[in-house]
């Protein structure tokens, strides 16, 4: 039995112990709460160190990318929907490559590469069997010897008029521009992505090829094609440089219905002179680009051996300038006329000359030609 004094002390004991049991779970989930708070700030502490992590990456990348001015990057600011490409650029490698001296960035992959200008360029890529996602045309369509690389090629514009809204939609990795650009469309292009000028130059022939075979992976067998090239045009010097030797050889092209003949680096010449071995006429070392000449003046030339090179793209206004030529009682007096040593076209007139394709398929041509068989 229990006193009142008993009583009261029990029930305040009670209810100190009551007190203190809700005091020691107040201060469970004052700990409780702060554990989570700490947690919870740690993981945004190490989310934010990742974040860091990932920036020297991006920073290489863009030190990477810094290219001379000839090679002026994509700005973003400058072009619709480039802000879409430069969130997907931001994540993608680069790797710098040289050509003729000049530095350009690239992606690491280049699989997306227009051509546009380059003539010489389609040629490298019918080589190295690259299918450009798009390229120039000639009235619209492609050339039917560009067949087998552009089935699923886009048209971007003609030779000279390259369309740069058509060649945004395709969101470039790198663009294949030509030297004989003005400054101001290499602008323009340098807008869209890297681009790249490449020579029409023959000397730099093998430049050309080396290029687009770094940016498309196919280094080894651009090396492989050179050095056939090589053995090949060594041994077809030997076979042919009698039938050369001492004779005048001369190589043309018919343009807007007149008759041009180029430096001895240009156009098929460096096949003729270099890796024919024909000697090469005074007339074509003096000259210093591609130069008009007339009828009496090829006369004066009077070639023992001429290749003439026609195509109606180039002679749309003068369709029958080649005929008309052939007509012609001076044209009839020349020695290679005369003596049945007169050859019009014996690759596709479209070729260039002086790339990697032209070498091969003329030296293929004149293996082939009546020059050797009928010798």
């Amino acid at each position: 039995m229990l006193l009142q004094g008993d009583v009261v002390y029990n029930l305040i004991e009670n209810d100190y112990h009551y007190i203190e049991t809700m005091e020691g779970a107040i201060q469970m989930k004052k700990k409780l709460w702060t554990g989570g708070v700490v947690f919870i700030l740690l993981l945004l502490v190490l989310a934010a160190c990742g974040t860091q992590g990932a920036q020297p990456d991006n920073t290489a990348n863009v030190e990477t990318g810094k290219q001379s001015d000839n090679a002026e990057p994509n700005n973003g600011a400058n072009n619709e929907g480039s802000s879409e490409g430069n969130a997907e650029g931001a994540e993608t490698e680069t790797r710098t490559i040289t050509y003729l001296d000049q530095k350009y960035t690239v992606p690491a992959k280049a699989e997306k590469i227009v051509i546009t200008g380059s003539v010489e360029s389609m040629e490298d890529a019918l080589v190295l069997d690259v299918k450009p996602i798009g390229a120039m045309t000639t009235g619209g369509q492609f050339a039917p010897m560009f067949a087998p690389i552009t089935q699923d090629t886009v048209g971007i514009g003609e030779k000279t008029q390259p369309n740069i809204e058509e060649i945004l939609k395709l969101k470039p990795d790198v663009i294949l521009a030509s030297t004989k650009f003005p400054a101001e469309t290499l602008e323009k292009l340098n807008k869209v992505t890297t681009t790249i000028p490449v020579s029409h130059i023959s000397t730099y022939w093998q430049d050309n090829l080396k290029l687009l075979a770094e940016l498309a992976g196919k280094q080894e067998q651009a090396e492989q094609v050179l050095q056939k090239y090589a053995e090949d045009s060594r041994a077809f010097k030997e076979q042919i440089g009698p039938v050369f030797k001492d004779k005048k050889v001369v190589i043309l092209r018919v343009r807007a219905g007149s008759l041009a003949i180029y430096p001895e680096d240009v156009f098929f010449n460096p096949s003729v002179y270099a890796d024919l071995g024909a000697s090469v006429p005074e007339e074509i070392k003096q000259a210093k680009a591609q130069q008009t000449i007339s009828l009496e003046q090829l006369s004066a030339m009077n070639p023992d051996y001429l290749f003439v090179q026609f195509a109606e793209s180039e002679n749309t206004d003068t369709p029958k300038a080649l005929e008309d030529f052939q007509n012609n009682p001076i044209w009839k007096s020349l020695n290679a006329v005369k003596n049945d040593n007169l050859f019009v076209n014996l690759v596709d007139p479209i070729c260039q000359g002086g790339s990697t394709y032209s070498r091969i398929t003329f030296l293929e041509a004149v293996k082939n030609s009546k020059l050797i068989l009928e010798k």
